[in-house]
């Protein structure tokens, strides 16, 4: 038994690390999770959110009770004083503390309160739709990569394959030309060709780097993270599936944020206008001067006031002006992204029907590549073809596949787009 103890442990020693350096399998899904909740732009945008939502509480402020308190100490020169019949009295001590308590509240304002608030609560809604709209821009771009390092390894597998192919065709040139069957001619091309097939590799394999980098960036995981990616991922629509490209212009989430913004600038309208009617409000207060020289040192009372502004050098008028000029580039920024948003419906449409059209055509010209192949090189080894023909045809069908796994990706791509531009990514 101890015999077989070393060849047991050789074993474990080859298996158990291959087992552990495994790559694990991650799925679209996945990614786009790890997106929405790691990605660093987002972490950033939804701050907005809570930005927005303080500004909105700052914003209800008016509704209630303002109380101020105040109080302090005052050192004169001399004590105030008054002259009766040629005699001075003093009214009040050289030094003194004070104290102020005031209760004031707004009984009316003609709605600026009200449009300040509704101003805020409209800006808040925009700027939530505003990060749904950026979760499905990052969403969009994680999708794009993902699919990205899909089609980068398939090409690089195509890289490989000719490389390997192409060697073996210089090993045949090699073969023949000491043979005294073909020229030196036919061996420098192959080296030429080689050369030129590894440089392909190296770049396939850098662009995939380049990716996987650009992916663990959206995805906030380490630049060094490599996994095995799901070749099933599918985010294509079923073929004819309906598209109403109004519906889609209203569930894009930014042109609802858009549409958030002009009823924001329609309350801010509303405030302006408030700012030419005066305010009413009620106060109550409580005062304490320390001065020993009278017989009420507290006094308490009550106010109901008017209070208006007769002249605030223009700002009143400016801020209407600035007003009605955002709500009129509010509108023009909401009709010019409608259309925007229609025309990358359409594009991206276009984009899928052409990619799906695209993998059918090349699917038959990988087959089509693959035989004519086989018959120059049989013609070539039969001595009644040339070298050239043999690497032309290696060289069409690294194109053909290349192509293919293009137009594979791009349906994808594509299709995502198409959500993108439904709103519903």
């Amino acid at each position: 038994m101890r015999r077989w103890i070393p060849s047991i442990i050789c074993l474990l020693v080859l298996v158990v690390p291959a087992v552990a350096v495994a790559a694990p399998t991650l799925t679209l899904r996945e990614c786009l999770e790890r997106g929405a909740a790691n990605n660093p732009l987002l972490k950033a945008t939804r701050r907005d959110k809570g930005i927005a939502a303080a500004t909105v509480r700052q914003s209800a402020s008016p509704f209630y009770p303002r109380l101020d308190l105040q109080g302090g100490y005052t050192l004169q020169q001399a004590p105030q004083a008054v002259m009766i019949n040629g005699r001075t009295a003093e009214t009040q001590e050289a030094d003194y503390g004070f104290v102020n308590a005031a209760v004031t509240y707004t009984l009316y304002d003609f709605g600026r309160r009200d449009a300040r608030h509704q101003l805020a609560r409209a800006s808040a809604e925009a700027v939530d739709y505003t990060v749904n709209a950026r979760e499905q821009d990052v969403a969009l771009q994680i999708i794009g990569s993902y699919f990205g390092i899909l089609e980068a390894q398939r090409l690089v597998k195509a890289a490989e394959e000719e490389v390997v192919q192409v060697g073996e065709h210089k090993k045949i040139a090699d073969s023949l030309f000491q043979q005294g069957m073909v020229t030196r001619n036919d061996v420098l091309q192959a080296d030429v060709r080689l050369a030129s097939a590894r440089q392909k590799l190296l770049a396939a394999r850098n662009g995939r780097e380049n990716l996987w980098l650009q992916l663990n960036y959206l995805t906030g995981s380490d630049a060094g993270f490599r996994a095995e990616l799901d070749e099933q991922a599918d985010l294509a629509l079923p073929e004819g599936t309906p598209v109403d490209p109004q519906q889609s212009v209203e569930n894009r989430p930014e042109l609802r944020s858009l549409r958030k913004n002009l009823a924001a600038s329609e309350f801010e309208l509303n405030e302006s206008k408030s700012s030419f009617y005066p305010e009413i409000f009620s106060k109550l207060a409580l005062d304490y001067v320390q001065n020993d020289k009278v017989s009420e040192q507290t006094i308490m009372s009550a106010t109901v006031g008017l209070k208006v502004n007769l002249f605030d050098g223009f700002a009143t008028s400016a801020a209407r002006q600035r007003a009605v000029e955002s709500r009129a580039r509010a509108e023009e920024t909401l009709r010019q992204a409608e259309a925007q948003a229609r025309l990358e419906l359409t594009s991206a449409g276009n984009d899928a029907s052409v990619a799906r059209q695209r993998i059918v055509v090349t699917e038959t010209a990988i087959q089509q590549s693959e035989e004519n192949l086989r018959i120059n090189r049989d013609r070539y080894q039969a001595r009644v073809g040339t070298a050239t023909d043999v690497l032309d045809a290696q060289t069409l069908l690294t194109q053909a596949k290349t192509e293919y796994f293009q137009a594979l990706y791009d349906f994808q791509v594509a299709s995502a787009r198409v959500r993108r531009a439904m709103g519903e990514l």
